[in-house]
């Protein structure tokens, strides 16, 4: 397996038929790689729901073959499944982008998260939620993070410019914010209970939950039913989505924070990240690292 899914490289070469590049333009690659191109989700630009949907790697292709990530060389893909790397964006900073980026974007658009004054809290900042902060805070919306740990408050309101932080396991402060936001968007993948985050909407309220987490999430109904509030989820975006979100964050300046590494570095990466410390995302050099190695 040759893993990788948040890809900005050059166009090396292109087929025939492919009008959409040309050699040496700068692209990505996110999540997928092809779909049916047939069914009513490929017709709706939701490429990402189509049953026939094709991760980047560890998959196989229509045509039997496997599908190989970003840690390759080279890759070839669909030129329906590349997007347009807009000019003034950083490589390493819009590789995140590809997966994170549109993961938060699509449902704050869907649900209707992009009314300027309105309320979003974020629970968890890590690689979703540090990105979600900014672009809630494109949209014009309030922003307020919430996490189990007030460490990250300085960085949360100076570095990323949320209004305001709120710790989760602190009672009197969660009692002080009962009622207070329109929307939520939890990044947690980790298992976590769903109640004192459903306390924080106010009537009409939309909790979106984009973590993974390995065991059921216990749902209570009452404040569901009480307060007319909503529960959804949402998996990335489309190809229409997701170049709509790279030009957006392109116009406000919007990049995910990242440490480049080197791919001999990937080792020592893997362990920092299980005990959580990078901000917010490890980027690969590929290519200086295949030129290095060369050398």
């Amino acid at each position: 397996m040759v893993p990788g899914h948040e890809i900005v490289g050059l166009v090396t070469k292109t087929g025939s038929n492919v009008m959409k590049f040309k050699v040496d333009d700068r692209v990505g690659v996110g999540v997928m790689v092809n779909s049916c191109k047939s069914c009513e989700y490929c017709h709706q630009d939701l490429e990402n729901y189509c049953p026939q949907m094709i991760f980047t790697y560890n998959a196989l292709n229509h045509d039997g073959t496997k599908t190989y990530g970003g840690y390759s060389n080279t890759i070839v893909v669909d030129q329906h499944f590349v997007v347009r790397i807009p000019d003034s964006m950083p490589s390493d900073g819009c590789a995140p982008l590809l997966c994170a980026g549109i993961t938060v974007y699509s449902p704050m658009k869907y649900y209707g998260m992009t009314e300027p004054g309105k309320h979003l809290g974020i629970v968890g900042l890590g690689g979703l939620g540090h990105v979600a902060v900014k672009i809630g805070k494109a949209f014009g919306l309030k922003v307020t993070v919430i996490s189990s740990s007030s460490r990250k408050e300085r960085e949360a309101l100076d570095r990323l410019g949320a209004d305001s932080f709120l710790v989760s396991n602190d009672p009197a402060k969660m009692k002080a914010a009962f009622g207070t936001m329109d929307y939520i968007i939890d990044t947690v993948s980790a298992v976590h209970a769903l109640a004192p985050y459903l306390s924080l909407l106010k009537t009409n309220g939309k909790l979106v939950t984009l973590g993974l987490p390995e065991k059921p999430l216990e749902l209570p109904i009452f404040p569901l039913v009480l307060g007319r509030k909503l529960v959804g989820g949402s998996d990335v975006g489309g190809m229409k989505e997701t170049q709509e979100m790279l030009d957006f964050c392109a116009k406000h300046n919007i990049a995910a924070d990242v440490e480049v590494i080197q791919m001999d570095q990937i080792n020592t990466a893997m362990e920092r990240l299980a005990k959580s410390d990078v901000r917010y995302r490890f980027v690969i050099d590929v290519a200086n690292s295949l030129s290095q190695s060369q050398l």
